[in-house]
């Protein structure tokens, strides 16, 4: 006779399918991987380029490389940051009309 918690697990996996269908395969072959939340090649690839276009403008001591390196390897240390989704709404938009 099924209880709460097989309703409770189903619900847990058919939300995990939902989320990261490639990580749920992966638990239910055997092999699992790594979540979404820990896969940043490209944010890795990302900082690489930003690093390289970093160094080539103070190499070639141009303003516009060296703040677009900057800029890039911001946006890259934003996509490494494995807590970014639960600090999205830290700080929600001020009301424009008093209660």
């Amino acid at each position: 006779m099924p209880g709460p918690d097989d309703q409770r697990l189903s619900e847990i996996e058919s939300r995990l399918h939902r989320d990261d269908p490639r990580f749920s395969h992966a638990l239910d072959t055997g092999r699992p991987c790594r979540p979404r939340e820990y896969r940043h090649r490209g944010a890795w690839l990302l900082l690489a380029a930003a690093l390289a276009v970093l160094g080539t403008g103070l190499a070639l001591a141009h303003g516009l490389l060296i703040a677009t390196g900057l800029v890039l390897a911001g946006v890259a240390g934003e996509l490494l940051d494995p807590h970014r989704r639960t600090r999205a709404n830290r700080y929600p938009p001020p009301r424009f009309w008093p209660r």
